[in-house]
């Protein structure tokens, strides 16, 4: 099938692309991207007028939650991508912890062959560090890179044992892939459950501190610096992460992070509401902490966004603050609090945002993604930057409905979702 975008802004960073262009998909790949007076428009069965819009590669997030095998309920591969569909994202990689956990070959290959029946969007595994996440043996992570994994990482835990720590970054370099630290130190973390500050202190509740995140971003800078291997922070949350990681790449460490959605458009004042849609791993941080992750995505040193998107139950969040779970879902806000709060806040203009969705992700791990170049994957994503809309959580495609965003008023929307050529999504009205 031939779909051809036409007249839109083609924003594409991997090329260093933004002008006015058609766009041409022909049998699932990037067939051309011309300038619209260049010569007449190829003759296509779909044509997407773009006039006004947005056409970029579809976005890349580095942390999804999908749940599936195990915990169902809470959300699927197959609801899971159609909201990432739904929020832009063409290619979503999904973390460890499900049940049983992504140790080994046979959990790997339900996940891919489930994503390939069911998926609405690429699904990239991402396989444990350690054996049932408990942290105390590696787990086989050869196995698990040759059955289709792209990273490993114990992520909802932190590994807490250093010299485990050391073999797998050791380990990656022979594979070429990251690891990635759920950054906290767990007995600094104790039963906190939200960020310590003034905030928990006039609440009453039991605060973490944010050196529970730089400390062990600390440690394992060092073991970067030891062994070689790719060391990738997720969802930096602290002035002092940003700090050290800015200061590894000038020593030319190689290391990398990412920063969620949530924190850098909430801070821990959002907790007084009691909403346990705002208790999260690592925490709300206080306004300090949310200026220094929005400084590091303008000086490059936090190099991408992504959602971390937690679905969980009801029952899993109306509870006690104490004891509710941690998480929340972002698939489908994530590029209206990117545009909303960074492009709107002057941190980063619109191609530079765009740059930490797609080709920023992409060349961290490695994917084939993340780039409208001729031949690549025609994974295309359409939105209107200046389109205001009013999130909705109850419409949401995810099985769960925690969101700390139901309400909220954003700008910059998701009108259509191209993958492999074929039209995973598109905004009716």
């Amino acid at each position: 099938m031939r779909i051809l975008i036409a007249g839109g802004r083609v924003i594409d960073p991997a090329n260093t692309r933004d002008a006015v262009m058609n766009v041409l998909i022909e049998d699932g790949r990037i067939a051309e991207v011309v300038s619209p007076g260049g010569h007449p428009a190829p003759a296509a069965e779909r044509v997407l007028d773009a006039r006004g819009k947005v056409v970029c590669p579809g976005f890349v997030d580095l942390h999804v939650h999908l749940r599936e095998p195990g915990r169902e309920d809470m959300e699927t591969i197959a609801t899971g991508t159609r909201a990432a569909a739904r929020g832009g994202f063409t290619t979503v990689c999904c973390m460890a912890n499900t049940t049983p956990v992504n140790d080994n070959q046979s959990v790997t290959d339900f996940i891919i062959d489930r994503a390939r029946r069911d998926g609405a969007v690429h699904v990239f595994p991402i396989g444990a560090i350690s054996k049932g996440l408990q942290g105390e043996e590696l787990a086989e992570i050869g196995e698990l890179i040759g059955a289709g994994c792209v990273a490993i990482s114990d992520d909802g835990k932190p590994v807490m044992n250093a010299e485990l720590m050391r073999r797998a970054l050791e380990y990656s370099t022979l594979f070429r892939i990251p690891v990635i630290q759920h950054a906290e130190d767990a007995h600094l973390t104790g039963k906190g459950v939200m960020h310590e500050g003034r905030v928990s202190t006039e609440l009453g509740f039991k605060g973490i501190p944010a050196a529970s995140e730089s400390v062990i971003v600390a440690r394992d800078l060092l073991l970067a610096e030891l062994t070689g291997g790719h060391y990738h922070v997720a969802h930096v949350s602290t002035a002092e992460t940003v700090q050290l990681v800015r200061q590894a790449k000038m020593r030319g460490l190689p290391v990398t992070c990412e920063a969620a959605p949530h924190h850098f458009a909430l801070t821990d004042e959002a907790v007084r509401s009691f909403d346990t849609n705002t208790k999260m791993s690592p925490p709300l941080r206080s306004s300090r902490h949310v200026e220094a992750v929005k400084a590091g995505l303008r000086d490059g040193t936090v190099d991408a966004i992504a959602t971390d998107h937690a679905p969980h139950t009801i029952q899993d969040k109306e509870v006690e603050f104490d004891y509710a779970a941690n998480g929340v879902i972002g698939l489908e806000t994530a590029f209206g609090l990117t545009v909303s709060t960074l492009v709107d806040g002057e941190v980063l203009t619109l191609p530079q945002a765009i740059a930490r969705l797609t080709s920023e992700p992409a060349r961290i791990f490695g994917l084939p993604k993340g780039t409208l170049s001729i031949g690549a994957d025609a994974d295309v994503t359409i939105v209107d930057p200046a389109r205001e809309w009013v999130v909705d959580i109850t419409k949401s495609a995810s099985k769960s409905r925690n969101s700390p965003f139901h309400g909220w008023k954003l700008r910059g929307q998701v009108l259509a979702t191209i993958v492999s050529g074929k039209i995973a999504w598109e905004l009716q009205g």
